[in-house]
């Protein structure tokens, strides 16, 4: 068996939106038709050129490869160029081709890839979710205004939730590392309290910053947060500077979670080093299924967690998911809301959300497809990237 094809499709993402403005997956295809699905997270450029180097990269250095030949492949892939070092392209294309790769073995052998990766530890994985505004409201009056954060976290609880993110302290700049602003330490500090006494001790908070702060700036922030017991500050400091989050650490007592715009086992192995204690991987960014077991190994010889990282499409949900039900240092799986709407529409067949939880799947494979007929229907054919950072690079932001 050799893989002989690729298609990229770049899918539309349906209103309300969340995950990003479009989702990248690839489907493998071997000479006895045999099909791998996989997804690729956030690649920095539009649509054109994330499919142009997908075909390049499998034209050279995938294509006639035997899709079982997983860890080879990916070494061959990482040091394309004489690179060998961590990329978010490369890094990205690896991932998806990795979960295909992981998909076809699985449905070869007839075994989910959950049985391959050694098998669950737990039949329900716990999931989170960011808050998000509610229909009726205005689209980011529930990320600055604490009162209706707190009213919106309720009724997440009510409908089964028992933990919910949020990221108050303001967009993420091109110019930083900075200090918070007073609005934004004050808010932050509402954020987590209001939140906190409507949920009381029914639901974890987490606290996300994407990564715009100095050191001292984050420990003043982290300072705030502590009364309120989040279970995490999220990237308090760069992405790129581990030793600064260490430092945060440090001084404030909020466990510190890092790790979705990482790619590689080694630069999660800086931030183990650095004293972080909860990774985040987005599989379809770190390396796919096979980093993902690698990165969690190395975190429990550290006594670290993982809690995988999600704002892309749904396939890529499901890899997290797999890996997390095969793991025992798994903290908790990044979700979006329910798992429902357009992310549900694109798989054949739908993650199972429960009360907080989401069902593995036991299916040959990852145990669900890409609807081909959603992703033809949902073609993105506009400019710009997935995610972007705000193009203000005010040095007194709000």
């Amino acid at each position: 068996m050799k893989f002989t094809d690729v298609e990229t499709f770049v899918v539309k993402n349906q209103p309300p939106g969340y995950g990003g403005k479009f989702f990248v997956f690839v489907k493998l295809i071997t000479d006895t038709g045999a099909v791998g699905w996989g997804e690729i997270y956030s690649p920095p450029f539009d649509a054109a050129t994330v499919e142009a180097v997908v075909a390049d990269v499998f034209e050279r250095s995938v294509k006639g490869t035997d899709p079982f030949r997983i860890e080879e492949r990916t070494r061959l892939l990482y040091s394309l160029a004489f690179t060998g070092r961590p990329d978010v392209t490369i890094g990205g294309i690896i991932s998806g081709f990795d979960m295909a790769s992981w998909d076809i073995v699985g449905k070869e052998t007839n075994r989910n890839v959950t049985d391959l990766l050694g098998g669950v530890v737990r039949e329900r994985v716990r999931a989170y979710t960011y808050l998000y505004p509610g229909k009726d409201d205005d689209t980011e009056e529930v990320y600055v205004n604490p009162t209706l954060a707190a009213e919106t976290a309720v009724e997440y609880v009510e409908r089964g939730h028992t933990a919910i993110k949020f990221d108050p302290a303001g967009p993420y700049r091109a110019v930083g590392p900075r200090q918070p602003t007073m609005n934004e330490l004050t808010r932050s500090e509402a954020f987590v309290n209001q939140i906190r006494e409507a949920v009381g001790n029914r639901a974890d908070l987490l606290f996300g910053t994407h990564g715009q702060f100095t050191v001292s700036g984050a420990i003043r922030l982290g300072k705030l947060l502590e009364p309120a017991l989040p279970l995490w500050f999220e990237e308090p400091c760069p992405p790129d500077i581990p030793e600064a989050m260490a430092e945060v650490a440090r001084h404030c007592n909020v466990p510190i979670a890092a790790g979705e715009r990482l790619t590689s086992i080694h630069e999660f192995r800086r931030l183990l080093e650095a004293g972080v204690g909860i990774l985040q991987p987005n599989l379809g960014r770190a390396g796919g299924l096979t980093a993902g077991k690698k990165i969690a190994a190395i975190a429990e010889a550290y006594g670290a967690q993982v809690a995988p990282h999600l704002y892309n499409g749904p396939l890529g949900g499901v890899a997290n998911m797999c890996v997390a039900a095969t793991i025992p240092n798994f903290l908790v799986l990044e979700g979006i809301q329910e798992w429902g709407g357009f992310h549900a529409d694109l798989l054949t067949n739908p993650v199972q959300w429960d009360a907080g939880f989401v069902i593995p799947f036991t299916g040959p494979g990852l145990g669900t497809e890409i609807d081909e007929e959603v992703a033809r229907a949902n073609p993105w054919i506009s400019g710009g990237t997935h995610l972007a950072m705000t193009e203000d690079t005010d040095d007194w932001p709000g």
